[in-house]
Formats: structure tokens, C-alpha cells, sequence
């Protein structure tokens, strides 16, 4: 009713009969379905939406769990070589261990031990020397 009075200001009436009617019911309806389709894209793109920036989250969380264990994976790696070098120095002593000349080597050497008949002279590093300073060295 009110668009009517609108209408009656302008000096234009409307017509009221059935087709006037029909396609005022049809421009209705096409309004109310573009009011719907806007609705349902603004829908669906704030579902595409949150559901972007849930993935784009996951990505960058999982790049940088990833980049933590690279570098925790290097570390380890290191360790490794350390260990293995410190294993293979360990399994050479073992081998040399066996050996009952560098047992008697050592034993003379670290303890002091002698086989019958020998004199065991000790002579001083350089560090040891008298007084232990660097000016009485010539």
C-alpha cells in the first residue's frame, strides 16, 4: 500500500490487474532468490574461508615441526660421528689390549715396571723442567 501512495504522489497510478500482478509476484521472487544466492555465497566463501586458513595454519606449523627435526636430525648425526670415532678409537685399544708385547709396553711405560736386568731412567717433559719457566730453556 505504501508503494501505491509513492506511486499517486508521482501522478502515476498503477494498474491493478492480473499481469501487473503476476509481474509484480515475479520481480518479488527474483529478489528474494538473489537475496538468498548472495546469502548462501557468503556462506560458503566464509566456509572456504576458515577452512583456508585452517589449512594454511597446518601447513606452516607442520613446515616448521619439520624444519625442528631436520635440525634435530643433524645434531643427532654429529653425535653419531662423534661416537663412532670415539668407538673405533675404543675398538683399536681393545685389539691393541690383546697384545701381550704393547700390554708389557704400556705397563712399563705408565707404571714404571721393569724386566729383569733393566733401569728405568725417568727423564722430565719440557713443561717439567726446573722451575718450569720458558727463560731457562736455550
Amino acid at each position: 500500500m505504501a508503494e501505491r501512495q509513492k506511486k499517486q504522489l508521482n501522478n502515476v497510478r498503477a494498474l491493478e490487474n492480473d499481469y501487473v500482478r503476476s509481474t509484480e509476484t515475479h520481480t518479488q521472487y527474483t529478489r528474494k532468490q538473489k537475496v538468498r544466492t548472495r546469502r548462501r555465497l557468503l556462506v560458503f566463501g566464509l566456509l572456504a574461508s576458515i577452512v583456508l586458513v585452517f589449512l594454511i595454519s597446518t601447513s606452516l606449523t607442520q613446515t616448521k615441526r619439520l624444519a625442528e627435526k631436520e635440525q634435530q636430525k643433524e645434531e643427532v648425526a654429529a653425535k653419531l660421528g662423534e661416537v663412532k670415532e670415539q668407538q673405533d678409537m675404543l675398538n683399536l685399544q681393545i685389539t691393541k689390549l690383546e697384545d701381550d708385547e704393547y700390554i708389557a709396553k704400556l705397563a712399563r711405560k705408565e707404571y714404571f715396571l721393569s724386566d729383569d736386568g733393566e733401569i728405568i731412567f725417568t727423564i722430565p717433559d719440557d713443561e717439567e723442567k726446573v722451575g718450569g719457566s720458558d727463560s731457562n730453556s736455550n
